[in-house]
């Protein structure tokens, strides 16, 4: 699934991302995220340990959605699977990367010690861009 124009300037701009993965019961876990554009790939980042990390180790499956800051009816959201976590240096230049972005500091600068960061790439299979009300699926309504 390709990432149009429009996606990928809702992904570059400093725009905040709700991201959801599956708990281990089956329940849905939701985190407001940094997020960018890593080629054909949606890039997050996180740290070795929250729930979001373990939950997509053991379910790659995500769901991220957003809305335009001057339209909250004009709506993007992504669907996808995490395809790699890159961890060590590489994760760490991407937070400072993403803090340059949200913030405007060079480095991130909430870094815990001890923290391992890990940069996360997702494949969309999905992309969908809706302004105003969704119109029903066929056969829904009489």
């Amino acid at each position: 699934m390709e990432l149009n124009a429009l996606v990928r300037a809702r992904l570059a701009a400093p725009n905040f991302w709700h991201l959801a993965t599956v708990n281990p019961d089956g329940s849905p876990q939701v985190t407001p995220m940094w997020v960018d554009v890593e080629g054909d790939h949606v890039m997050f980042n996180t740290s070795r340990g929250r729930v979001k990390e373990e939950n997509l180790r053991r379910d790659p499956r995500v769901s991220l959605s957003c809305v335009a800051p001057e339209n909250p009816y004009d709506r993007v959201e992504i669907r996808g699977r995490v395809v790699r976590f890159v961890e060590g240096d590489e994760a760490e230049r991407c937070m400072d990367r993403l803090a340059k972005k949200y913030v405007g500091t060079d480095r991130y600068e909430w870094l815990v010690p001890g923290e391992q960061r890990v940069m996360v790439l997702v494949e969309p299979t999905r992309v969908r861009h809706v302004v105003g009300v969704e119109p029903f699926r066929p056969g829904i309504l009489p």
